[in-house]
C-alpha cells in the first residue's frame, strides 16, 4: 500500500491543479479549476473566497470530488479521482498556514476578511495509471 500513498502524495504534497466538483442547491454537480495542496494525511487545502459560490453549496452538502494529476496530456502516468467532505474557514492558523506570495495577487494578506479556507479531508483516492485497467484504492 505505500507505493499507492507515496504516488498520491508525490501528485496532492505541492501545489496542484485540479477540478474540484460541489452539489448546487438545486442537487447538480458543479466543477471549477482550483490550486490545492496536500499534507501526509490526505487533506487537501485550497484558498477561497469567504461568500465563493462553493461555499454556500458546501454548507449545504460538504460532499465534493477532485480530479487531478494530469498537467501534460501527452506524458502522463497518474491521475486521482478523490472523494471527500469538505469545509470552509476563516480560522487564523489555516489561514497562515496556507498563505502563500502567489494569493497577494487576490487577497490584502492573510488576515483580509474576504479569504478562507476550504479543507477537503479525502475519504477514498483511486489511482488510475497507465496502462492499468483497475485504479488502486486507498481509504481513511
Amino acid at each position: 500500500m505505500d507505493d499507492v500513498r507515496d504516488i498520491i502524495l508525490g501528485i496532492i504534497g505541492r501545489p496542484f491543479l485540479c477540478s474540484l466538483a460541489t452539489i448546487t442547491e438545486d442537487g447538480k454537480p458543479w466543477t471549477r479549476y482550483m490550486m490545492g495542496i496536500g499534507s501526509d494525511d490526505m487533506t487537501i487545502r485550497f484558498s477561497s473566497f469567504v461568500n465563493a459560490r462553493k461555499a454556500e453549496q458546501i454548507r449545504r452538502n460538504p460532499e465534493v470530488h477532485i480530479t487531478c494529476g494530469v498537467s501534460d496530456p501527452e506524458n502522463w502516468t497518474h491521475y486521482l479521482q478523490i472523494q471527500g467532505t469538505a469545509r470552509m474557514t476563516t480560522d487564523e492558523a489555516e489561514r497562515k498556514a496556507l498563505w502563500s506570495p502567489m494569493l497577494a495577487e487576490i487577497f490584502s494578506g492573510p488576515d483580509d476578511p474576504d479569504y478562507a479556507v476550504l479543507v477537503v479531508t479525502a475519504n477514498r483516492i483511486e489511482v488510475n495509471s497507465m496502462g492499468r485497467m483497475e485504479p488502486r484504492i486507498w481509504e481513511r
